[in-house]
């Protein structure tokens, strides 16, 4: 598999914040979101065997998948490998492709058409007043009664952009409840 990058943490988004966690981020994507804020192209080129021995090295039994865009590449054989060395896994996901079967949580941050898989937790980034999350959702609307939603503000790099889409995203939520508030923890404290 092509590896970008393996890295202990804390869970920063959505409904596992500050859960310890393993990271597996794949290479690629099958998109180009231009707000995308993740260097995923280089890879280490590694077996499903040594992914589940370099997880296996750290005391969390969480693991996080992501990407790029982790279905990409992402295998039943891995995920069968990871349940039998004990972990918990999470797919972090962009809903345009299919996952394999056996994943415990999947984390889905829809770009384009509703995934047409079952989803623990919607991330939706929330841009301001150019964004209805409703709008988002409402293929999903009477079919899975209990995921999760979340609204992530949209990180522009840009500081007082930054707080004027918070402002937008708080009142959102604030108006509408069934959504909850996701930041990205991992950069307000300072770590991966």
């Amino acid at each position: 598999m092509k590896v970008n990058e393996t890295f202990l943490s804390l869970q920063g988004e959505g409904y596992f914040t500050g859960t310890a966690a393993f990271f597996l981020r794949l290479s690629g994507c099958n998109l180009r979101c231009p707000f995308c804020d993740t260097q995923h192209q280089s890879y280490t080129e590694m077996s499903e065997d040594e992914i589940v021995a370099e997880a296996s090295r750290h005391k969390p039994r969480h693991i996080v998948i992501t990407g790029g865009e982790p279905a990409l590449q992402l295998t039943e054989s891995l995920v069968d490998k990871l349940h039998a060395a004990g972990f918990f896994i999470q797919v972090e996901t962009n809903g345009t492709l299919p996952l394999p079967e056996g994943i415990d949580w999947v984390t889905c941050s829809p770009k384009g058409d509703f995934p047409q898989f079952p989803v623990d937790e919607l991330k939706v980034l929330f841009m301001g007043d150019v964004t209805d999350p409703e709008a988002i959702i409402s293929p999903l609307l009477g079919k899975e009664s209990g995921v999760k939603l979340y609204l992530q503000p949209l990180d522009t790099g840009n500081e007082k952009q930054n707080r004027a889409i918070l402002r937008s995203c708080i009142n959102y939520v604030l108006q509408h409840p069934r959504w909850s508030l996701s930041l990205q923890t991992h950069k307000i404290i300072g770590i991966k």
